[in-house]
């Protein structure tokens, strides 16, 4: 009996350390799995808001700028001429404005990250270089701003250079720029898992929105003032 009870504990122990060992790998290959399946999106929240902001800024900035000179005056190289210089000051101002922002919450997070540290050094569960890889970047969100600005403002400025007929270069500005509102909803959507009919509803209508109230305004003002 003693020699039985002897055989039987090592048999016992070996087969509980092979189902802590085959549970250990189970979860190991669930945590991976769920490692390469989920991406966390909100790491493309910075570049994604800088770049789809500053793509429909340009677009519509640039395009209620034409509609607006348009409004009043036939010339094809007044809208194209207001319009390019919409183009130009519009990135700088963006680019300049995305800076200042993002260096401002870059510094209250560096603040709150001296404050975590003082509090969690005695503890060792402090990890600096976790905290400083999700620092926001303002040259990155500044640049983004500025080319994103300038891709969206070419849109009507191409539009419209070919066309003489002043009534037809208002139509295809407004359409052109109401497609490309669009495209941006849609691309801006997909990039970050949002619903795509309620964000490219949301950027077209206001669009339509700026450019009628510009083309409204200035053709109210125009006809008071006689320009």
């Amino acid at each position: 009996m003693a020699a039985l009870r002897t055989c039987e504990q090592p048999s016992v122990g070996n087969l509980e350390m092979s189902i802590n060992v085959f549970d250990t790998n189970v979860e190991k290959n669930q945590t991976q799995g769920n490692g390469e399946d989920e991406f966390d999106y909100s790491q493309r929240a910075q570049w994604l808001r800088a770049a789809v902001l500053g793509a429909n800024d340009g677009l519509v900035s640039v395009a209620s700028l034409m509609m607006g000179v348009g409004a009043v005056k036939d010339d094809i190289k007044a809208m194209l001429l207001a319009g390019f210089a919409g183009l130009v000051a519009g990135a700088c101002s963006m680019a300049i404005g995305e800076f200042v922002s993002v260096y401002t919450q870059r510094d209250i997070e560096i603040a709150q990250i001296k404050r975590k540290k003082s509090m969690q050094e005695s503890s060792g569960d402090y990890n600096q270089e976790s905290d400083r890889e999700k620092l926001p970047s303002p040259c990155q969100a500044a640049i983004a701003s500025a080319l994103a600005f300038s891709i969206g403002a070419v849109v009507p400025l191409l539009a419209a250079v070919f066309i003489r007929q002043h009534k037809v270069r208002l139509a295809v500005v407004a359409v052109v720029a109401s497609l490309a509102l669009a495209v941006f909803g849609v691309a801006g959507a997909v990039l970050g898992r949002t619903p795509v009919v309620r964000s490219s509803l949301r950027v077209l209508i206001g669009g339509w929105m700026a450019m009628a109230i510009t083309f409204g305004l200035t053709k109210l003002i125009g006809g008071t003032t006689g320009i």
